[in-house]
């Protein structure tokens, strides 16, 4: 704290450092007791509902006793870079990933999962435009550029996020990675699609390189995989291509 400070100044520090942390500050002094307690829950509920909106399956396996310790302890401890409501569950996200104690009892899902519901979110709220969809069925698509869509994240996990909830809860990773791409459809709704390690890699590769076409791809797939038919792989991945052509994942462009 400055050495020099307004009087008001002082009030402000004391009020905001209250309503961080109620159970380890006492609250300013020219300030009454109702009125600073009206404050303190009117904050850390406006906090708490937003972070329960963008994270409402974590808050559910948690229950709610460990949600609002969590939710508490983010709170205070803490300090946003951003004045935005809509960026408050990438702090959270922030937080979880390199400011939660250790020795805290989180079920070990929990930084995986609250990845997850906030890719979900921040596709919701994307700006960015989907390419456009179309039915490539019939087209010779293998020599087309292709680019993965701004609003389709492929995205690996060491537990199945998308099935953990209230009745499932696994206590420790299978050693399967799970492989997804998160997007945003026509329609302006966030869905999900489960993928093999392949496919997986397939989406890394037209994220990572936008500019090739659909044959140099999968042919650096089939090379990747070191196997001995890639004329098998461009017959399969082209067919992938097309799916994910007219499910609006990717963009052809002849």
């Amino acid at each position: 704290m400055p050495e020099f400070l307004y009087d008001f100044q002082r009030t402000q520090v004391a009020f905001a450092a209250y309503i961080r942390d109620p159970e380890g500050v006492i609250p300013p002094n020219d300030v009454p007791c109702q009125r600073m307690a009206a404050y303190r829950d009117l904050f850390f509920n406006n906090i708490e509902n937003f972070i329960a909106t963008a994270f409402p399956v974590s808050k559910s396996v948690l229950g709610e006793e460990a949600w609002r310790s969590l939710i508490r302890d983010f709170y205070r401890g803490h300090h946003c870079k951003t004045p935005l409501f809509i960026e408050i569950a990438e702090e959270f996200l922030e937080y979880l990933s390199n400011e939660r104690s250790e020795e805290s009892v989180d079920p070990p899902f929990l930084l995986e999962l609250a990845h997850y519901e906030w890719v979900e979110l921040a596709l919701a709220v994307s700006e960015e435009e989907l390419p456009e969809a179309g039915n490539a069925s019939g087209a010779l698509i293998l020599d087309d550029c292709v680019s993965l869509s701004p609003v389709a994240w492929p995205v690996a996990y060491g537990f199945p996020v998308h099935r953990i909830g209230p009745n499932f809860k696994p206590s420790a990773p299978d050693g399967t990675l799970t492989f997804l791409v998160v997007y945003r459809n026509q329609e302006d709704l966030v869905r999900f699609m489960e993928l093999n390690q392949v496919s997986y890699r397939l989406l890394q590769s037209l994220d990572d390189s936008p500019g090739l076409t659909v044959r140099e791809h999968l042919l650096m797939i089939a090379q990747e995989l070191q196997h001995p038919e890639p004329d098998m792989v461009l017959e399969f991945g082209e067919e992938l291509i097309r799916n994910l052509h007219l499910k609006g994942l990717i963009g052809l462009h002849g």
